[in-house]
């Protein structure tokens, strides 16, 4: 299994556990929890069931039934209800005579929970009830539907109240788990391809899967999104209304955001939108960033309504600039886009938000993990600054970050761009810090006599696969 050594960590410890433990895991689709378990419970699954999606409680319940049957050999009665149902699987883990910890995994625990089953009023009254008696007992839930996995589960107000031991967001690889994943395929890219790659699709396991080996990233990018049949040619769909319910309303904020360079604050949501202000809204944002389709960027000394909103999820942002309205184009599309404007647009903004996901990365490339720092974004009518890392020892970091297939030239226009970014910024905020321009490019900055006036650290593509 490549990565996941936090994830890892937080399993190991229920493990060797002296009590029952309740996991509760969630994130969006294809990002790998099914795998993460089963990997590493291994043999330790004693029962295990998937929801259906869209199936009502009968199917749910006959779905249920038959998982277990084919662990006992026998042919339970069919419940009727939910409460009978894990009476069943009591009995059955009862009659398990193995030592050790016993893992029972409930994946899509969301799809389980039809309406008016009682299905979670049922759950809690088995795990209240029956985890007392068995300290040996390790339950694990999954759910790509995040709002139902943290309003229901790891927030609930009634029976599972503070009863989740552990709780795991699984989010997208890092660049770094992306360049171990294509290794452990045989996968030969160059950190340049692999940073292209990654801005099309992400760090989603299942998609990177679908990479083949000897082919080039546009040839790859090519099958996958632009042929007819093409694996991602229609997941934009698919994932959004697999994943929310009224899954329309969350991807007019991701269309947006989409639109948008520099990101949106909610009002900016709300007029790109057409979303109405409200407590619906606040739902909706709410989902979409604990599915890691959106971030939050506080705004420098935390002004709240300044809070920025930016499409994290790489994928989308792809669909949405080049797949939507030029599907099934074949071969070479991809190259023919790479010699347009909008290449040019799409990849600046890309590779900031790749950077943005990568800041603790960027911080041990300034060896400055040990300091302790708060990151966020700060903008004014003249200027914009992505990320700014203000800093306990006095110092602040204005981060800028440019995708280039060269090392990238600071020329006069840039350098009096910069100068005013700092200058602005300085006025703004009143701070008597330090402020130290970094530049993060994908092979460093050429030195010039502007890049030596103003940059005082260059980091370059490598620091972000640290």
């Amino acid at each position: 299994m490549v990565g996941r050594t936090h994830e890892i960590g937080l399993l190991e410890a229920t493990l060797s556990s002296d009590k029952a433990e309740l996991i509760a895991i969630y994130g969006r689709r294809r990002v790998g929890k099914t795998f993460l378990v089963r990997q590493f419970f291994e043999n330790r699954i004693c029962f295990e069931v998937t929801g259906l999606f869209q199936g009502g409680m009968v199917d749910q319940l006959a779905n249920f039934t038959k998982e277990l049957d084919k662990r006992t050999s026998t042919n339970n009665k069919k419940p009727t209800n939910w409460l009978d149902a894990f009476t069943l699987l009591e009995q059955y883990i009862d009659s398990l005579s193995n030592e050790g910890k016993k893992v029972i995994f409930i994946d899509e625990f969301p799809w389980m929970a039809t309406k008016r089953s009682k299905f979670l009023m049922a759950f809690a009254n088995f795990w209240n009830s029956y985890s007392e008696k068995r300290a040996d007992l390790i339950v694990v839930i999954c759910g790509s539907a995040a709002s139902y996995m943290v309003q229901k589960i790891i927030r609930n107000k009634g029976g599972l109240h503070n009863r989740i031991s552990q709780k795991i967001r699984l989010l997208p690889f890092n660049l770094q788990e992306t360049e171990l994943f294509l290794k452990s395929r045989n996968i030969d890219l160059t950190r340049y391809d692999i940073l292209q790659l990654y801005m099309a699709v992400g760090g989603v396991p299942h998609y990177l899967e679908k990479v083949q080996r000897g082919k080039s990233v546009a040839q790859n990018l090519d099958r996958m999104c632009f042929e007819k049949d093409g694996v991602l040619s229609d997941e934009f769909n698919l994932l959004f209304a697999s994943l929310f319910d009224d899954s329309d309303k969350h991807k007019a904020i991701i269309r947006a955001l989409a639109n948008t360079r520099k990101g949106l604050t909610r009002d900016g949501i709300i007029e790109k939108s057409g979303l109405p202000s409200g407590g619906d809204l606040s739902l909706k944002l709410m989902e979409l960033i604990e599915s890691g389709f959106v971030t939050e960027y506080p705004y420098f000394q935390n002004k709240a309504k300044q809070t920025l909103y930016r499409l994290s999820d790489e994928y989308s942002l792809f669909y949405l600039k080049f797949m939507e309205n030029g599907k099934y184009n074949g071969s070479g599309t991809w190259l023919n886009l790479q010699t347009s404007q909008s290449y040019v647009s799409w990849s600046g903004f890309s590779f900031e938000g790749l950077c943005l996901k990568h800041v603790h990365q960027l911080k041990k490339g300034l060896q400055i993990q040990a300091i302790r720092s708060e990151s966020s974004s700060w903008f004014n009518e003249n200027a914009q600054i992505d990320l700014v890392i203000d800093r306990a020892d006095n110092i602040i970091n204005l981060c800028e970050m440019k995708f280039a297939n060269s090392p990238f030239t600071i020329d006069k226009t840039y350098a009096q761009n910069l100068r005013n970014k700092i200058s602005e910024f300085k006025n703004s905020s009143g701070t008597r810090k330090g402020t130290h321009l970094v530049m993060v490019t994908t092979f460093g900055t050429k030195e010039n006599p502007y890049s030596l006036e103003l940059v005082q650290n260059d980091l370059k593509m490598d620091c972000l696969f640290e």
